[in-house]
């Protein structure tokens, strides 16, 4: 297999080195092109670029594969939790006991926000979109802690991790009391990650949520599904932010504002909106698969088809499980979720959809589990922030420990006006 690519450009050849991954995957290696031939490639929305080498994740689209730093998300789904996986993301290995343990113990030693922080949120109108606060609370939380605004800090990363992904948990709750007008619930140390989001999310001062081992597993499992995705819109712009070397919750920050997008951390609500509009109208999927084909009727099959996976997205797989089992249990009757199975199983049959590869992906099943659970369509995208955030910190750890990290600078292709000149106002017409 030839390790190098040759390109031929105006009479001349060039050879440019081949990269290939440990799964395969190759790429070639342009960084020097625009020396040799004065031009650049063009990749409008990246689709065929790779931006980085990295040991995170790995997803083969074709077969519908997603891999946490080798290990498989049906593994992961079964046998694991979100703390474990998240350190597994961070660290590149399974914790030992110890290891866990101390990983834990940080969790919980850092969920307390700053109490100067109340009056952050109190600032805010209670119209305020969730992602908004959290975006700004993630920034607002490291400045009081000075240690915080250079990157690297190897010696103090540890605590700096377990303190971001321990505290965008509780910037959530607060931000969903505060949306509620609610009272703000500390967090308790005798619960567990998931079980502690949950009490702050939906506690009383005089009466303390009760803590359903069914809803757990179902959040948790959200969390671990969605905790890397390779280089998504979010990571991509952490990674970018990192390369100037900010610090890391002003990169997590960054990484919140790009999944606040409808197009990307938004897409689990759309699910909910379209099977709420189906219902409304009193159809039980059957119209509204036969509009998706008719390309003038503005409807659209939302939680369908992937920009990476050309299969079955395995997480979907996963999370169908999970939703018909916390249901169950919860002995919840939602016609949304009758209607999402109609909709998936006449997908699935129907060519128009088999043939353009329109599978159901992870946003399908995952708000019909968050709507059973209480939380509000407006929380899906930060659910989705708490969850990511291992993958977040792991791409920053990526940049941050390269020596060879240079910031981000893509080029670009004027197509603008040729040279003018300024024109005095008087003249102006």
């Amino acid at each position: 297999m030839s390790k190098e690519a040759k390109l031929e450009l105006d009479g001349k050849s060039f050879t440019l080195p081949m990269v290939e991954g440990t799964e395969g995957e190759r790429a070639v290696d342009i960084a020097c092109l625009r020396n040799y031939t004065s031009c650049i490639t063009l990749d409008d929305g990246y689709a065929n670029t790779g931006s980085c080498l990295s040991k995170i994740t790995f997803i083969d689209g074709e077969k519908g594969i997603l891999r946490y730093r080798g290990i498989p998300i049906e593994e992961l789904a079964e046998k694991s939790t979100f703390v474990e996986t998240a350190y597994l993301i961070i660290y590149g290995h399974l914790p030992t006991r110890a290891e866990l343990r101390q990983f834990s113990d940080l969790l919980t030693a850092n969920a307390n926000l700053h109490e100067d922080m109340k009056y952050h949120f109190e600032g805010f109108p209670s119209s305020a979109h969730p992602m908004a606060i959290l975006s700004a609370m993630i920034n607002a939380s490291s400045c009081f802690d000075p240690g915080l605004m250079k990157m690297g800090n190897a010696g103090r990363f540890d605590l700096l991790a377990a303190r971001l992904i321990s505290q965008v948990r509780t910037i959530a709750a607060f931000s969903y009391r505060k949306s509620r007008g609610l009272p703000i619930i500390y967090p308790k140390s005798a619960y567990k990650y998931t079980a502690n989001f949950l009490h702050m999310m939906f506690s009383e001062p005089y009466d303390d949520y009760e803590i359903k081992p069914e809803v757990v597993r179902a959040l948790d499992l959200i969390f671990l599904l969605h905790a890397d995705h390779e280089q998504n819109c979010s990571t991509a712009t952490v990674r970018m932010v990192a390369s100037s070397q900010a610090n890391m919750f002003a990169c997590a920050a960054a990484g919140v504002c790009a999944l606040w997008g409808p197009l990307h951390g938004g897409a689990n609500q759309a699910v909910v909106e379209m099977l709420e509009e189906i219902h409304r109208e009193g159809d039980d999927g059957s119209k509204f698969i036969t509009a998706a084909k008719d390309k003038v009727s503005g409807k659209r099959l939302m939680g369908f088809g992937h920009r990476v996976y050309k299969h079955y997205d395995p997480r979907a797989k996963i999370i169908k499980q999970a939703c018909d089992s916390l249901l169950n249990v919860l002995q919840i009757s939602d016609p949304l979720l009758d209607i999402a199975k109609k909709l998936e199983e006449s997908a699935l049959k129907d060519p128009y959809f088999v043939e353009r590869k329109l599978y159901p992906n992870v946003d399908f099943y995952s708000g019909i589990i968050m709507r059973a659970i209480g939380i509000p369509m407006e929380m899906f995208p930060v659910i989705f922030a708490i969850g990511r955030m291992p993958g977040w910190i792991a791409n920053y750890k990526e940049i941050a420990e390269d020596p060879k990290a240079r910031i981000y600078r893509p080029r670009q292709i004027y197509v603008g006006p040729t040279l003018t000149h300024f024109m005095p106002l008087h003249k102006r017409k």
